[in-house]
């Protein structure tokens, strides 16, 4: 219990010093540049404190549960030798996490609103709703995929900076001719699924994948699937909006 406590007590003085940039640029300017009070001081102390704890208990739960769970899952399924359960098992975990992305939620609604105004789609409730749940998938089956294409890189030993340049050449070309309405919305969404569910999952599938195949460097092999995670929307929101 006592441990426990200590290492709770680390990883929220951690998290304090990670905040405390942000907090001391923040102060600066609004009172060396702006010269202004700081309006609902008392609540943006305590709103801080709140982050603190949110993000103290949010990485203490990664190291306590995310991150052994996904190794612990790569190491079984290396070790049950099912290559075909393996790649199952990584695209679900790929469309799961991305799904379920509080970030793409987010911008898929912010996504269908625009299109509503810019009468790209009817202004009603089913088909903005249609519209976001659509992109939604499309990006979940994008990261299914991605994370299928990293962990063959990683049983198969590719070099990754062939795959990523060739992905990235072809966003270049799909951006030339994709309509212009959904070429942002397709580079944001290779931002947003790489946020707090999908990151530690799948860098812990990576890590513990490539720890538990001879010949493999987790530091070499292990990382790198969020990379693929990041590119592979843009091309399928791309394809999407050229579709719809």
């Amino acid at each position: 219990m006592k441990e426990a406590f200590i290492a709770l007590f680390k990883s929220m003085t951690g998290s304090l010093r990670d905040l405390l940039p942000i907090i001391l640029v923040i102060a600066f300017f609004q009172i060396v540049v702006l010269q202004q009070p700081i309006a609902n001081f008392s609540e943006i102390v305590l709103g801080t404190f709140f982050v603190i704890l949110g993000l103290t208990f949010f990485i203490y739960g990664l190291e306590m549960g995310l991150f052994p769970i996904g190794e612990s899952m790569a190491y079984a399924f290396a070790k049950k030798g099912s290559v075909t359960w393996l790649l199952i098992f990584a695209f679900s975990l790929g469309f799961g996490t991305t799904v379920a992305e509080p970030a793409l939620i987010a911008v898929a609604a912010e996504a269908s609103e625009i299109a509503a105004v810019g009468n790209m789609i009817n202004n009603t409730e089913e088909a903005k709703n249609s519209y976001a749940n659509g992109l939604r998938l499309t990006v979940a089956f994008s990261v299914g995929i991605a994370i299928v294409i990293g962990v063959l890189r990683i049983l198969k030993g590719w070099s990754i900076q062939y795959m990523i340049i060739g992905g990235y050449i072809l966003v270049v070309i799909m951006t030339s001719v994709a309509p212009r309405e959904i070429i942002g919305i397709a580079y944001d969404s290779g931002g947003v699924t790489t946020s707090t569910i999908t990151v530690p999952l799948v860098t812990a599938l990576g890590v513990g994948l490539a720890s538990s195949i001879s010949g493999r460097n987790p530091m070499v092999d292990g990382f790198g699937l969020i990379a693929f995670a990041s590119l592979t929307p843009m091309i399928f929101v791309m394809a999407y909006g050229m579709i719809i």
